[in-house]
């Protein structure tokens, strides 16, 4: 089975990549801006392809050259706050990606499957009626990113509607885990505990909300439900992918500075709060568990364990 993983040099589709090669039976290729595979475990696993997805003709190229079985879609500009700062190039990344994949599979004729990867942040406004939130929830979006996964998600179901695209679409909630970009909260606070402990770094952490309640997944959790919807997911349905327990950022904090003997003083940065904060979000990912037996895991304080251990590794060998 010949996967294509789209963004494969991201926090996700590194481990996507590693997940379904530990699995077997797939020969994995890979899209990137970059020719070159960015972790090295997966140098001479991977056949990479360098293309821009936002151009018409370099996504053709691409696909036509590796004419997967399955393409996972994970390519796009996944940071909230970034999506305030420049809407434009959020919509036109996020939407023209997912847009000349369809148009080249039609155009060309190839029959893959498409597991096309959105968001819990399309629910957005979340009403308390909601909670846990389900598929069938109202979309609210609150930011521009926000809206971009909605529209992904719209032209992907109408790909699917109008020409019958094998299309099976995700909204993860928050996952985490080793390897993520420090922007995100958990590798922030991660990277400034491993600093303050190298001395690289005053002993005052820097964070935004922590009174916020999220549902938090591993990374490597949330891979192997992409890797069993390729598989088993119903074409044009969308399936929540989520833990479906809310833990407050300000705990998540708590037990990463209980693994380390800094003592660390907490700073309010007014820099690191978003225009508009979400206090509760829960997922029911019945519906997966149903149609693929997925369940989390990896425990909550085994994730922080290993991001925070990721991050000391990393400042050493800085």
């Amino acid at each position: 089975m010949r996967a294509l993983i789209t963004g494969i040099n991201g926090f996700v589709g590194g481990h996507l990549a590693e997940h379904l090669l530990q699995q077997g039976g797939w020969e994995i290729w890979g899209i990137s801006r970059s020719s070159a595979v960015a972790l090295p475990q997966l140098q001479g696993k991977v056949t990479m392809l360098q293309a821009d997805l936002t151009d018409a003709d370099s996504t053709a190229q691409a696909i036509i050259t590796a004419w997967p079985n399955v393409i996972f879609h994970l390519a796009g500009q996944p940071f909230v706050p970034e999506s305030f700062r420049d809407p434009a190039a959020t919509l036109a990344t996020n939407t023209l990606g997912a847009l000349h994949i369809f148009l080249t599979l039609i155009a060309q004729r190839i029959a893959t499957r498409v597991v096309v990867i959105g968001t819990n942040e399309e629910y957005g406004q979340i009403r308390p009626e909601d909670l846990p939130l389900r598929e069938d929830a109202p979309l609210r979006p609150t930011s521009p990113y926000g809206v971009s996964k909605v529209a992904q998600s719209m032209l992907a179901l109408q790909y699917h509607l109008s020409h019958q695209i094998d299309i099976v679409r995700v909204r993860p909630f928050t996952h985490i885990g080793p390897r993520q970009n420090e922007r995100f909260v958990t590798a922030a606070f991660a990277r400034q505990i491993a600093r303050i402990e190298r001395g690289l770094q005053t002993p005052v952490m820097q964070v935004g909300n922590l009174s916020a309640c999220r549902d938090f997944s591993d990374v490597r959790d949330i891979v192997r439900a992409y890797a069993l919807l390729a598989q088993h997911g119903e074409a044009g349905e969308v399936y929540n992918v989520g833990s479906g327990q809310a833990v407050m950022i300000r705990d998540m904090l708590d037990m990463l500075l209980a693994e380390s003997t800094a003592m660390i003083e907490i700073q309010t940065n007014p820099s690191l709060m978003r225009p508009i904060d979400i206090p509760l979000v829960s997922c029911n990912a019945e519906k997966i568990r149903t149609r693929t037996g997925w369940a989390p895991s990896f425990t909550i304080q085994q994730t922080l364990s290993d991001i925070l251990a990721y991050w000391r590794q990393v400042e050493r060998s800085a």
